[in-house]
């Protein structure tokens, strides 16, 4: 268990819960709510408590028409605080049989990201223990998960300039994760993935889900386990094969949802045929031949949003993420560096288009006053 997790965990006790005896403390919300508070507060750091009255209130009782969507957590519910705040509400629904593993990553992600303070990460606005009820409440976020705009409920396809945004605040993200960020050492997500990137109304990236987040031993490069975590398509081979999880295992995953983001397909999607299952087996001989990877890139993607000089650097930056051996992957903060150029060179090409289509019917006008 994290250790700050464990004197707040003490500080929150109390005899008796809603339903039975439980070691979470549960404060109506008037405890917290300030007075002036507004509909729309600042970002916060810490987490509130609710209590499972405040859950069902703030849902209409779990309504299906608040339900968003379900993952390995549980279900995901629109909700609306008694101050007005519009939230994402996730409902922990665990198997009997795992239901120790739920705990844990749900002590996890509420003490990560009660100490964590960044622009690309979701923001935890509290939770919810109430006897053996477990909610975590975030910020809502208006255009949901990256994995549905590249190849799921959303029909509108993202634009090149749109992917390139997502793809640097995600890098953001996780560099400040691996840095020491706010809690003194470096943070390995470990389960980044398409669905776990949610996007704000102007497409602000926001890495989200950290269940299976390992703070790293001081002074350690890597973390040996018996318990590989994570999900299909996005393991570090390197991971898997040796048992040691890295900064870098991040760094690899990162490379798979930049390859999603170039070809708009899913990182692992069964319903093709075997060989092509694996979207970074099918794909990687492709990223360093021009040629081959036009044939790659989204077909549903605006051609005239992006430049195959910016696509190639992209393919680039994705095939040495992907690399087998860690230790010839980029660092994160590379990686934004890297994305930061791409971004400048894209600008830059798409001006200069631009300025030779405007210039074009003038001297075509010159030339014909001269005849």
């Amino acid at each position: 268990m994290p250790f700050g997790f464990l004197s707040s965990w003490n500080k929150r006790r109390r005899s008796k819960s809603i339903d039975q005896n439980d070691n979470w403390n549960h404060k109506p919300m008037e405890d917290w709510q300030s007075k002036d508070q507004s509909p729309s507060p600042k970002r916060r750091i810490g987490s509130m408590v609710f209590t499972l009255k405040e859950m069902r209130d703030a849902t209409c009782s779990f309504s299906e028409v608040n339900f968003l969507g379900k993952g390995g957590f549980g279900r995901v519910y629109k909700g609306r605080l008694k101050n007005g705040e519009v939230v994402a509400i996730k409902k922990m629904e665990i198997p009997q049989s795992r239901k120790a593993d739920g705990e844990r990553e749900f002590r996890v992600e509420v003490d990560i990201l009660s100490r964590l303070d960044h622009p690309n990460l979701v923001s935890l606005i509290g939770y919810c223990a109430d006897g053996t009820h477990r909610f975590l409440v975030y910020e809502f976020m208006d255009n949901g998960n990256l994995q549905d705009h590249l190849n799921g409920i959303v029909e509108a396809k993202m634009d090149w300039h749109s992917r390139l945004k997502v793809a640097l605040g995600a890098a953001k993200g996780l560099a400040y994760l691996h840095s020491t960020s706010g809690v003194g050492i470096p943070i390995v997500h470990r389960d980044f993935k398409s669905t776990n990137i949610l996007l704000s109304k102007d497409f602000e990236a926001k890495i989200s889900d950290f269940g299976l987040a390992k703070l790293m031993p001081d002074g350690q490069e890597d973390y040996a386990t018996s318990r590989i975590l994570g999900t299909f398509g996005y393991f570090d081979p390197e991971y898997t094969s040796t048992g040691k999880l890295t900064l870098q295992s991040d760094v690899y995953a990162f490379g798979v949802v930049l390859l999603e983001l170039l070809t708009g397909r899913k990182a692992l999607d069964l319903n093709q045929g075997p060989m092509d299952q694996n979207l970074v087996l099918q794909i990687r001989h492709m990223l360093n031949d021009r040629k081959k990877l036009r044939k790659v890139v989204d077909p549903e993607m605006s051609r005239s949003s992006y430049t195959m000089g910016s696509i190639v650097m992209f393919a680039e930056l994705a095939s040495h993420c992907v690399r087998l051996e860690s230790c010839e992957r980029p660092t994160m903060a590379d990686c934004v560096k890297q994305l930061q150029l791409i971004i400048l060179y894209r600008n830059a090409k798409s001006l200069t288009f631009q300025l030779n289509n405007l210039s074009m019917p003038n001297q075509k006008t010159g030339s014909e006053c001269k005849t």
